[in-house]
């Protein structure tokens, strides 16, 4: 089995590549929903949502750069423009949203949807002992697991 410079074996560090960026494509999709929902959400609760939101895309900027910094440690290119993003959509667009429930429920429809995306990434590198790859998908399932917990409790109010 041929390995690349990380000790990875080629062929599978390839397909992490692809699987990464359909997962960073799709991070840039809900970045941009975070900040329609932030800029146009409306209504009584709209002080503690919109600095909510802030706070989430705040978050998922930064692990839109980690996940591209993975990308290139592991030999690849991350993809970086709109077409890309959408060509391997997965998640909604959420457009003119301004009510709070909607709002909540996009983002814990597409924080359920990257979870799914994350956990394929993770027994893939677990399969390969790409332990990088493989912390940093831990980190983001712990993290969005509870923000979903509390989004789902938010909804029940």
């Amino acid at each position: 089995m041929k390995t690349n410079n990380l000790g990875l074996p080629e062929k599978e560090t390839e397909i992490m590549i692809i699987e990464l960026n359909v997962l960073l494509s799709n991070f840039q999709i809900y970045y941009q929903n975070l900040r329609g929902l932030h800029w146009n959400i409306r209504g009584r609760r709209f002080f503690d949502l919109h600095l909510k939101f802030e706070e989430l895309y705040n978050d998922s900027q930064l692990k839109i750069d980690l996940i591209a910094e993975r990308i290139l440690t592991l030999g690849g290119t991350p993809l970086h423009t709109f077409e890309d993003y959408l060509t391997n959509k997965k998640l909604s667009v959420g457009k003119n949203i301004h009510h709070d429930e909607t709002a909540i429920s996009l983002i814990v429809s597409s924080l359920s949807q990257l979870l799914k995306m994350e956990r394929i990434i993770l027994d893939q590198a677990s399969d390969i002992a790409d332990e990088g790859t493989n912390s940093m998908m831990s980190d983001f399932i712990v993290e969005q697991e509870k923000t979903i917990w509390m989004m789902t409790a938010w909804l029940e109010e």
